[in-house]
């Protein structure tokens, strides 16, 4: 199944939200540090609610370790500055999808260690900076297990 990477995320709900998302679309959730909160925080508990031990989660102390981890799997980096839109790619079933922090995005010394091909937004209106983090992780992740067919989905 995919995995969904979060690099510094910063906002307990967010996260939370996530797990929950992760939980219901059967994706790994990786947490890539620092983290922007404590991980027991009661905003977290609260949004990820009973899905929380249900969903895989795995926490890495840098972006190095997590890519280490990740091996061969390819990475697409979700970004407001990709070049192609996340519905123009194929995503293959063990691919990550890694999105940055809420307030910065990724860091440009991450970025930049993706083709631009690797680099997928979601087309939004002119001058507009962002969408929430969990709305756009909810956004990608579905369309990559609808182009597998919610394999696994009840």
């Amino acid at each position: 199944m995919f995995h969904i990477a979060l690099h510094n995320p910063v906002m307990p709900a967010n996260t939370g939200n996530i797990i929950r998302l992760s939980a219901n679309n059967g994706c790994q959730l990786h947490l890539i540090e620092p983290l922007g909160f404590d991980f027991e925080e009661k905003k977290l508990r609260r949004a990820g609610l009973d899905y929380h031990d249900l969903s895989n989660v795995a926490r890495y102390p840098d972006f190095a370790s997590f890519a280490q981890a990740m091996g061969d799997r390819k990475i697409f980096a979700c970004t407001t500055k990709g070049s192609s839109s996340y519905t123009s790619v194929s995503y293959p079933s063990d691919c990550v999808l890694l999105f940055g922090s809420e307030t910065s995005g990724l860091p440009d010394d991450v970025l930049n260690q993706f083709a631009a091909e690797q680099r997928i937004r979601i087309p939004m209106m002119p001058n507009n900076r962002s969408l929430n983090l969990a709305n756009a992780v909810a956004i990608i992740s579905y369309e990559a297990w609808r182009q597998h067919d919610f394999v696994g989905s009840a």
